[in-house]
């Protein structure tokens, strides 16, 4: 599985043949791309605020997927097909090409629209994207990566994600002011006992700007088995 972060919350997934661009909003100083850089085959959206889908309408060709109500949203603001949407909800694991993606909620807000006033999406969330389907039974085999999407801290890393869907990595806002910072972001990474964890969601705007030497610190701090790792923008890693 290859895991590309363009900044902010934008991730590129690479999982077998299939490529999944989560949250595109390439207008942040982290990347160099475009959106007409990439192609992929689905579009995964976590809510609806406009720094996360800003440039949805960029990809045509793809399949939009997320909650139906941001779907719905923005297939009509895009003119989406119906038959290259998916909407799915909280809990529910659908096949993405090669990639089983679990939904999973996120602690945050989901106005959208001019002022993130209306229409309301309804709860947001986070995903689980995995190259076999979660079980109960732990497979050493698998490979799994869980974009936290915005979200705060919250006892579902420790009780569920974490022990049962098991992720090898997780990308965690740490720009705080909207999200978690970089203090709850590595309780975060402690509780879902993770190998790696990524920050996202900083230093796009002033409120959200931080030292990442505070999310390593933080996450170093914790006793956690999670090796914190600061991707530049447009980089890539190998899980």
């Amino acid at each position: 599985m290859q895991l590309t972060w363009h900044g902010h919350a934008t991730w590129h997934v690479e999982v077998g043949s299939t490529s999944i661009l989560i949250d595109p909003f390439f207008d942040n100083p982290k990347t160099e791309m475009e959106p007409a850089d990439l192609d992929p085959d689905y579009v995964l959206v976590t809510h609806g605020h406009d720094d996360h889908v800003a440039d949805v309408g960029a990809y045509p060709d793809a399949t939009l997927a997320g909650t139906p109500e941001v779907t719905g949203h923005l297939a009509e603001r895009h003119g989406f097909a119906e038959d290259d949407v998916v909407g799915f909800n909280l809990g529910g694991t659908v096949e993405l090409g090669d990639a089983f993606v679990t939904m999973h909620r996120a602690d945050h807000t989901n106005g959208m629209g001019q002022g993130f006033v209306t229409p309301s999406g309804g709860l947001p969330a986070g995903y689980v994207i995995a190259d076999t389907k979660p079980t109960q039974i732990s497979d050493e085999d698998s490979t799994t990566f869980y974009h936290a999407g915005d979200t705060a801290l919250m006892t579902e890393m420790r009780e569920v994600i974490g022990p049962y869907l098991e992720p090898d990595a997780a990308a965690l806002p740490a720009g705080d002011h909207f999200t978690m910072g970089p203090m709850q972001a590595a309780i975060a990474a402690d509780w879902l006992d993770v190998d790696y964890a990524f920050p996202m969601h900083y230093d796009t705007f002033p409120p959200i700007e931080i030292e990442t030497d505070d999310f390593v610190n933080e996450v170093e701090g914790t006793g956690a088995a999670a090796e914190p790792v600061v991707l530049d923008g447009d980089e890539t890693f190998e899980l």
